[in-house]
């Protein structure tokens, strides 16, 4: 079965209030993540990850300490991160639940000095690709960033939250203000009850 674009949790404009604009969405969801679901499903015809599960196909075709990856990786990973990413964020951010506060804080010191940590290693990431809260193997939380589409399903990690630090989800808004976009993101648009559901 092919895969299909997920509809976004919310309007292309609920985000505009919290600095993420309309045009941002159509761009990043319509056009960027279409693309990535079109080609996995063009690369993946009649090869041995026909009709796997994407989650499978991302582990299966990861390569550790590749330069490159595969194209089907490439795409499956895509595809999995901003399906991701979607939920990760919402126009009603709401406080931080207290299991996944307490566990920050354990972490990290402070909600305040993760905050800071997670967006040095978003504006540290050099090119594209992602900034994660994860937990690790075990069981702790930790900051890492992955180039380009690697997540942390291919570090055997689960991700909590992801941002996206390729340049298409926040040129249209921040221009090359990585760190501002990232502040934006952690202050305004984090969905914290999702990121918890994740613990």
């Amino acid at each position: 079965m092919a895969f299909t674009l997920p509809d976004l949790p919310y309007s292309h404009d609920a985000l505009s209030s919290g600095g993420m604009s309309r045009e941002t969405l159509e761009y990043h969801h319509d056009k960027h993540h279409k693309a990535y679901v079109d080609k996995l499903n063009e690369l993946i015809q009649g090869t041995e990850w026909e009709g796997a599960g994407l989650e499978e196909i991302v582990k299966g075709t990861y390569q550790d300490g590749a330069v490159a990856q595969s194209g089907i990786f490439n795409n499956a990973s895509q595809h999995w991160n901003h399906a991701q990413f979607w939920e990760m964020m919402s126009p009603n951010p709401g406080k931080m639940p207290g299991n996944l506060e307490t566990a920050i804080k354990e972490s990290f010191g402070s909600v305040e000095d993760f905050k800071k940590k997670f967006s040095d290693q978003g504006v540290a990431q050099f090119g594209s690709g992602w900034v994660w809260l994860v937990r690790n193997g075990q069981g702790g939380l930790e900051i890492t960033k992955t180039e380009n589409g690697v997540n942390p399903l291919c570090k055997g990690q689960t991700a909590l939250l992801g941002c996206d630090v390729w340049e298409h989800s926040y040129y249209i808004d921040f221009r090359n203000a990585r760190a501002k976009y990232l502040d934006n993101f952690l202050n305004n648009l984090v969905n914290w009850k999702n990121v918890a559901s994740r613990m």
